[in-house]
């Protein structure tokens, strides 16, 4: 099943948030965002995005610093939209809309570019390499605050 098969290759990376199906060359438009993108307390499952478009965006836009399970260790800044809408079809075929901000806005923005063959790299600035443990032990200290 592909989603199991996304949702695996997600869970595997301890800093993974979201993969796009070409990401594990699988040619799908799709992507699959963890439930660790999201409020602890959040009652969500990881959420599939299928044929996923952005369909609105704010005029405001913010610096964000990102980083890529394609280009791994690499981080670096980008400019997105503070706020997106997106429309996607669910597993069952059904149309939704879901409208983000913050963390969540980024995650449709970068996984929607993946779809169409852009990186962030393509876009971004200021680039800095990190060691896996360098990673490791940022997230966890982000997590004990």
């Amino acid at each position: 099943h592909v989603v199991l098969a996304m949702t695996e290759a997600l869970s595997a990376e301890h800093d993974g948030v979201a993969i796009a199906a070409p990401q594990i060359n699988l040619p799908l438009r799709m992507f699959v965002v963890s439930e660790k993108a999201y409020e602890p307390k959040a009652k969500w499952k990881p959420l599939v995005f299928i044929n996923p478009k952005i369909v609105k965006a704010s005029k405001k836009m913010e610096e964000m610093h990102e980083g890529c399970l394609s280009v791994r260790w690499v981080y670096g800044k980008t400019k997105r939209y503070s706020n997106v809408t997106i429309e996607a079809h669910d597993t069952d075929g059904n149309k939704f809309t879901f409208g983000a901000s913050g963390l969540i806005a980024q995650i449709f923005q970068h996984e929607t570019e993946h779809l169409d063959g852009i990186l962030f790299i393509d876009h971004g600035y200021d680039f800095e390499e990190y060691t896996e443990e360098e990673i490791r032990a940022a997230n966890e200290k982000a997590e004990s605050l």
